[in-house]
């Protein structure tokens, strides 16, 4: 009844007054409003209002809105029109008969969407509840296409909702976006990808090399060991721990990695080189290991390319620039879906923060256009000096780390605080020039006066730098002393490696790679408690002017995720050496988390300078991807080239890791060798390559018309924006004109 109401106020100014008392008399019979729109009387008055509308001119062209009726019950009919001009709204009302008759002479007119339609939104909403009263004629397989979309469409719509209302830290991102805009949002985004990363692949290392070694090491099975090469001295590796040691010795062994933790599932040295064989089940502990390294790699870069892929189509679509920005955030950045005043507060702060880099930006986009040759030359020239300044103090820091790699592998036989002490030096050298290093490069890149954008990147760049080289700097000392490389050959001769330093060199990788990681941890706890909160209290409770002056620290962004990146970095280098660290890299990620959502709230203050987060991310994970890169270097190079340890680990009978692929591939049968030659020909790979490569551009092209168009609609857009300010100009010139002449 009150839909009918509604159709019968907004069609009342149109209707003549002759065929008002036909929708009275529906509204008196309490018939519904789309049943109403059927009958005789308001069809007629539809049609004159479509002639009236056609001869004033007055109605902007939408056909394809049509309604036929058949007596009793609704149906869907195609819609056809003999009237020429589709200037205005058209129903067809007409009997499904002729409707049927016309549809088979004239061609077939699509139709539109009723949102386009100039209608009151009454009237909208009542041709709508026609539509959802409408039996279509469709066949019983259209009709089972039908109902499984829409069975498909309700169950992706579920499953959205329940994903989005189950994500991970929700609430809290939420909460971090509004009081610190979407660049510190970015960072915790970011923390929260890396540690669904990491899970998921400590799941695959776990579901595919540690439970089988486990089952299969406490389950008797026929089990064949490989036979083991090479002389007796090689196979020496004394690495079960003395029962008889002090209690704080275990303390020192779980930061250090060694002693009761360096045989366990942790570490490489603790797998064995055996196939299990049943009479209708096998399997090669060796082939998993090795795969499952291998496919965690490509798991990570499928997993980082398609973040990547959306971050770059927000970046495009949105354009990076400040005025499409601040059009959006302030035509359509509203989320009128907030709630309360703690949502709408947390709402206007992030509006507040997006304006705020925006305006930012422009004024120094300003500035830099303003600036005369001379100060040009000055600006740049002074750049190039504090660039050279910078890379001067990255150079230092790698010397260092060389040096105390070096003197720490040569105390290796220490023992207790001092040998723990020695044992994390590289660590201690590193997180010191990671430390020191971009807090200065940070404070050049101020002098160097960049947009708040263009510092950030400049800063993850030299950060990133540091921080990987540095990493690359441990892993050549490292094997520069376990290969030999620098000229000891008489401790290689016999085992291809140093036996005597390193009788088994993974594990010793893995140790390094597993206290760098517990390091960065302890860093950052206790960053937070004897730094952190000791400044904020400081400053809370202190009247002095200087104190004040400094203030309570910010939240740099920049710092932040260069330690991420570092630390996932470091995890991707040690898990051919150290499998369960992923699983030990999640738990560290989400202890972080919370540590500096902590230290956010609690002892953060909002940055001074803040920045655009949609480049940025773009940027933290191309970054990721460099460290992923430097990552599968060492292990191409740990698996292709250095000979693995004698005594102990799963190719410890093999002169090299990639030795277990051809074996295993040689014992497969006939038909899978011939498949897999097949696959790897040049039969199967050219027609392969140029298939993608056609696809590839195909989608350049599309990309690059797309580009075009947009391009074209983006010129048009200003000459409009052009023309409305010509015209305003003339109507103010006529009302001036008009103004005088009265």
């Amino acid at each position: 009844m009150l839909s009918c109401y509604i159709a019968y106020i907004s069609l009342r100014s149109h209707v003549p007054s002759g065929l008002d008392r036909d929708f009275r008399r529906c509204v008196r019979e309490t018939i519904p409003a789309p049943i109403c729109l059927h009958r005789d009387g308001l069809p007629r008055a539809v049609k004159e209002m479509n002639s009236q509308l056609q001869r004033q001119g007055s109605a902007t062209a939408v056909q394809g809105t049509g309604y036929t009726s058949d007596q009793g019950s609704p149906r869907l009919r195609r819609v056809t029109s003999s009237r020429p001009d589709q200037n205005a709204p058209q129903f067809n009302w007409r009997p499904a008969s002729a409707a049927q008759e016309d549809a088979g002479q004239e061609a077939a007119v699509p139709p539109k969407d009723l949102r386009a339609l100039p209608m009151p939104m009454a009237l909208k909403r009542a041709i709508s509840q026609v539509q959802q009263m409408q039996v279509p004629v469709l066949s019983s397989f259209q009709s089972w296409k039908r109902s499984k979309a829409k069975s498909l469409s309700r169950a992706r719509k579920s499953i959205g909702g329940f994903l989005h209302y189950v994500t991970l830290w929700r609430r809290s991102l939420n909460k971090i976006g509004g009081n610190f805009g979407d660049g510190v949002q970015s960072y915790f985004l970011f923390l929260r990808f890396l540690v669904v990363l990491n899970f998921l692949s400590s799941m695959l290392i776990i579901g595919f090399v540690l439970i089988p070694s486990i089952v299969f090491r406490s389950v008797a099975s026929n089990s064949v060991t490989m036979m083991d090469n090479g002389t007796a001295e090689c196979r020496q590796y004394d690495h079960k721990p003395d029962p008889l040691v002090r209690y704080y010795s275990y303390f020192l062994d779980l930061l250090s990695g060694t002693g009761f933790m360096e045989y366990t599932y942790l570490f490489y040295g603790y797998y064995r080189n055996t196939m299990v064989a049943e009479s209708d089940f096998s399997y090669n502990i060796p082939l998993a290991y090795l795969f499952t390294a291998v496919f965690y790699f490509v798991f990570c870069l499928i997993c980082i390319t398609a973040r990547a892929g959306t971050a770059v189509r927000v970046a495009v679509a949105t354009g990076g620039g400040a005025t499409g920005s601040y059009s959006r955030n302030v035509f359509t950045g509203w989320d009128f879906g907030c709630l309360g005043d703690r949502a709408t507060k947390l709402k206007q702060k992030n509006l507040h923060y997006r304006l705020q880099v925006d305006l930012e930006e422009e004024r120094i986009k300003n500035e830099a256009a303003s600036l005369t040759l001379r100060r040009k030359v000055l600006l740049y020239s002074s750049r190039i000096l504090l660039s050279l300044v910078a890379f001067g103090l990255i150079i230092a820091a790698f010397f260092g780390i060389y040096r105390a790699t070096t003197f720490s592998q040569s105390k290796v036989k220490e023992t207790g605080v001092l040998g723990l002490f020695y044992e994390y030096l590289p660590s201690i050298v590193i997180t010191v020039g990671n430390f020191v290093v971009p807090v200065l490069c940070d404070q050049i890149a101020l002098l160097e006066r960049y947009n708040p954008s263009i510092t950030v990147i400049v800063a993850l760049l030299r950060s990133v730098f540091l921080r990987m080289v540095s990493l690359g700097v441990l892993l050549f000392t490292l094997w520069s002393q376990i290969t030999c490389f620098e000229g000891v050959s008489e401790e290689c001769a016999l085992c291809h490696y140093n036996h005597k330093s390193y009788p088994c060199w993974e594990t010793r990788v893995g140790q390094e790679m597993y206290k760098l990681t517990l390091f960065d941890l302890l860093i950052t706890l206790a960053m937070l408690v004897l730094v952190e909160f000791p400044r904020r209290m400081v400053v809370d409770n202190s009247s002095n002017k200087l104190i004040q002056f400094v203030g309570r620290q910010e939240f740099l962004v920049p710092v932040n995720v260069l330690g991420l990146v570092y630390g996932q970095t470091v995890v991707w280098t040690g898990a051919l050496f150290c499998p369960l660290l992923p699983l030990i890299n999640t738990l560290k990620f989400v202890i972080v988390f919370y540590a500096k959502k902590i230290t956010l709230f609690s002892n953060c203050r909002p940055a001074a300078k803040t920045f655009r987060s949609t480049k940025s991310k773009v940027f933290f994970l191309l970054v990721l991807l460099f460290g992923w890169s430097l990552a599968l270097v060492a292990l191409i190079y740990s698996i292709a080239e250095i000979h693995p340890s004698m005594s102990c680990g799963p190719f410890r009978s093999l002169t090299s890791m990639w030795t277990i692929v051809p074996l295993s591939f040689y014992s497969l049968s006939l038909t899978t060798q011939g498949f897999l030659y097949f696959i790897g020909s040049q039969r199967f790979s050219i027609p392969l390559f140029l298939f993608f490569s056609v696809v590839m551009c195909y989608f350049i092209a599309l990309a690059s018309v797309y580009g075009k168009s947009v391009d074209l609609l983006k010129a048009q857009l200003k000459l409009e924006a052009r023309d409305k300010q010509f015209l305003v100009k003339q109507i103010e010139e006529l009302s001036r004109t008009l103004g005088v002449a009265k």
